[in-house]
């Protein structure tokens, strides 16, 4: 048993990004995007929540079918063209479909009835793809989790779950009903009822032996089911045909090293974790003879991995914290979302494409998918794709080498990304993603996330710096980044510092250069947390060497939508430091903010206003204000997502209208020229368009670069965009 080592998984994964696109292999790239709410019935609120969960496709690879529980439905996607997917309606139940498995013109549909927990109860429904009938349903006798075909398309099993009640006894089993497996003939795609089987499971396990909680199931080409055990910790292989239980397993334990196992604002792999239970969730065939599975962790564990295994059991394969590191890597680590889970692994698909025997690893928390070559020994990762919020499902279609994920989470209710699917195509060319990953230290990545300004290294052409904001209120930093690269790379990170250790109270959004190897950076305030807006001023070292606080004027007046952005002009006694304000305050008029400004040496304030644009829904506020030749540059965004985001611009302002007036009095109104609508570049990877775009600068050579905050993966798709928009001499 090998574990592979973040230098070999991360070099894999630039490997894929970097290699010129004339001998490239073939890479996978997002294609479109499908809001789910867009499959929403005529009549029903624009606003319900949906769920895009477990996702299939017809055999001709041109329909999507998913599961989406709090609709009660399943939903249709036709992606004939796979760029342009369309709403293709839906099929309601009474009750709520937890997983769906297409088999010739057939969908078969899992719907849980139950009326509690202690009395689980749901169908078998068949449903015609065509006509969107349905055409037969069986009673299960109890709550059905996930459904598989077998490979010739005569068999489905469908695993009972019975899940547990987690607010009971704090969600300890046993909880009985006990679950078992369902085993049912198909004719021509329709379960034959009367043909049903149960699998007894109980007395299998060591733990809760008899409180089975099956969780997910997979054919081999030989008619041979895997099921999981989730919460029991164990794997099962049972004959499909005869329902007899040929073998089963403990799922064991892994000894996972340099983990970030703390939910405490900071990202530090430096955790050793032993004996953790795997407690699998999705399981896929790579053959006949062996099994990979998704180490889900969701009951005890925490096992943040894959394993290999025979179907004796024995393991070939333990992916140890190595995929965690490798997203990591790229930002995706969810610090507030997870202690113990990491960026729990859950969903899982296998297909050849081509040549190449692939599966694909689906991180939950993380919202990634782990795109791995399976070598038939240690596999080889090959890509990190981004996915929507918390990827559920996923299916493969090789013969149009396309892949699409669903994933689960609407954050409709706060204002956030609808529940999505993605669409993937694979096809030689460049991986789009990851924009920007981070080297290694001390054998471990350097971790970000939640970048929330930039600024130009002085007098190096592709040399950044940014920071990151409040997410990681434990561990403010300062990074370099080397934009020479493909995708960027992370060199360093800088922690700042107050009296020798990491400063807390800070929200950093902006950083600007000193001129003396240092820097003074923006914190926007929050007075419920009991910190104001400030500046600050680090050494190289980022030790902080003086923290100035807003003048009377302006403290009087001040809401939590404050600085996020700094830049400077002139040198010496001359420098006059520029702040943005991101909303209006308590004394603006509505429909202007303030640019604030600063003189270290006189001490003086000052400021004009800004014109914002009119938002029909939510607002529009600033995000980065940097200087470069005449002019300023500024960020102005709405807080919207997806489809219903309208404006995230730059726009300049000369700096012969930044004539500061002293505060107190009326303040001159500066006049703005757009210069990029920023709205196109979000959508050239085919996802939604996101919310933050928060880090704007101009390197040594006059090159624009662009960044988004991430919100460290909390309620976030976790996709950092770093990417250039050209000389901006040229704009």
């Amino acid at each position: 048993m090998k574990t592979i080592s973040i230098s070999a998984a991360l070099a894999a994964a630039l490997a894929a990004s970097t290699v010129s696109p004339a001998f490239a292999e073939p890479v996978f790239n997002r294609i479109s995007s499908f809001a789910v709410a867009g499959n929403l019935p005529a009549g029903t609120d624009k606003k319900s929540v949906t769920s895009a969960e477990i996702i299939t496709a017809t055999p001709d690879g041109m329909t999507l079918i998913y599961s989406d529980s709090p609709l009660k439905a399943i939903g249709f996607i036709d992606i004939t063209d796979a760029k342009a997917p369309k709403a293709g309606g839906v099929v309601s139940f009474e009750g709520e479909p937890t997983s769906v498995a297409a088999v010739g013109t057939k969908a078969l549909v899992a719907v849980n009835t139950r009326e509690n927990f202690v009395k689980p109860s749901g169908f078998l429904a068949t449903v015609d793809v065509a006509t969107k009938k349905v055409d037969e349903t069986c009673d299960l006798g109890g709550q059905p989790d996930s459904v598989a075909i077998s490979k010739d398309g005569t068999l489905a099993a469908i695993a009972i779950e019975n899940e547990r009640d987690e607010d009971l006894n704090d969600g300890q089993i046993p909880q009985m009903p006990a679950g078992d497996l369902v085993i049912v003939s198909l004719k021509d795609g329709t379960a034959d009822c009367a043909s049903i089987k149960h699998v007894s499971l109980t007395g299998l396990a060591d733990i809760a032996g008899d409180d089975p909680e099956p969780e997910f199931v997979s054919f081999n080409g030989l008619g041979e089911i895997a099921l999981t055990l989730q919460e029991n910790n164990h794997i099962v292989i049972i004959d499909g045909k005869s329902a007899a239980v040929k073998t089963h397993f403990s799922a064991g334990t892994v000894d996972l090293q340099q983990v970030d196992a703390k939910r405490d604002g900071a990202l530090s792999f430096s955790q050793d974790l032993s004996s953790v239970k795997r407690e699998p969730d999705a399981v896929k065939w790579l053959d006949d003879n062996r099994l990979v599975v998704a180490n889900e962790g969701d009951y005890e564990g925490g096992s943040r991995s894959f394993t290999i295994f025979d179907k004796t059991g024995k393991i070939a394969y333990e992916s140890g914290s190595s995929f965690e590191h490798a997203v990591a890597a790229i930002g995706h680590y969810p610090d507030k979302r997870s202690a113990a889970k990491g960026v729990e692994p859950e969903g899982l698909e296998a297909a050849k494409f081509g040549e190449d025997n692939l599966f694909f690893v689906l991180a939950e928390r993380a919202s990634i998918v782990g795109v791995y070559k399976d070598t038939g020994a240690e596999p080889q990762l090959l890509q990190l794709l981004p996915s929507g919020v918390s990827p559920e499902g996923a299916v493969a279609i090789s013969g149009r080498n396309l892949f699409a994920t669903a994933n689960e989470v609407d954050l409709v209710e706060d204002g956030g990304a609808r529940s999505h699917v993605m669409i993937y195509e694979r096809a030689e060319g460049k991986a789009a993603y990851p924009q920007i990953t981070s080297a290694e230290k001390d054998g471990v990545p350097l971790g970000f996330g939640a970048l929330s300004g930039l600024a130009a290294v002085e007098g190096k052409p592709g040399m950044l710096h940014a920071v990151n904001d409040s997410v990681y209120s434990s561990q403010p930093r300062i990074f370099t980044i080397d934009a020479t690269k493909s995708p960027a790379v992370i060199t360093d990170a800088l922690t700042v510092t107050r009296d020798g250790a990491p400063a807390q109270k800070l929200d950093i959004e902006g950083i600007t250069n000193d001129g003396e190897g240092g820097f003074w950076l923006a914190s926007e305030g929050d007075a419920g947390k009991l910190y104001a807006n400030a500046i600050i001023h680090v050494n190289a070292k980022g030790a902080i060497k003086a923290e100035i606080a807003l003048p009377e004027e302006l403290r009087a007046s001040e809401i939590r939508s404050g600085f996020e952005g700094i830049t400077s002009v002139g040198k010496g006694d001359d420098l006059t430091l520029w702040m943005a304000v991101q909303r209006e305050w308590k004394d603006d008029e509505k429909g202007f903010v303030k640019l604030l400004s600063y003189n270290p040496a006189s001490k003086e304030w000052g400021g004009v206003r800004y014109p914002l644009e009119k938002a029909e829904e939510g607002w529009v506020g600033l995000s980065e204000i940097t200087v470069h030749g005449d002019h300023a540059y500024i960020i102005e965004r709405d807080n919207l997502i997806g489809d219903a985001a309208k404006l995230k611009k730059i726009y300049r302002v000369a700096l012969a209208d930044l004539k500061p007036a002293k505060l107190g009095g009326e303040l001159p109104v500066v006049k703005k020229e757009e210069v990029r609508d920023l709205i196109p570049d979000f959508k050239a990877l085919g996802g939604y368009v996101v919310d933050k775009v928060e880090g704007f600068t101009v390197d040594a050579a006059g090159t624009g670069y662009v960044v988004t905050d991430n919100d460290g993966v909390d309620d976030s798709s976790g996709e950092t965009l770093f990417f250039q928009i050209g000389t901006m001499n040229a704009m």
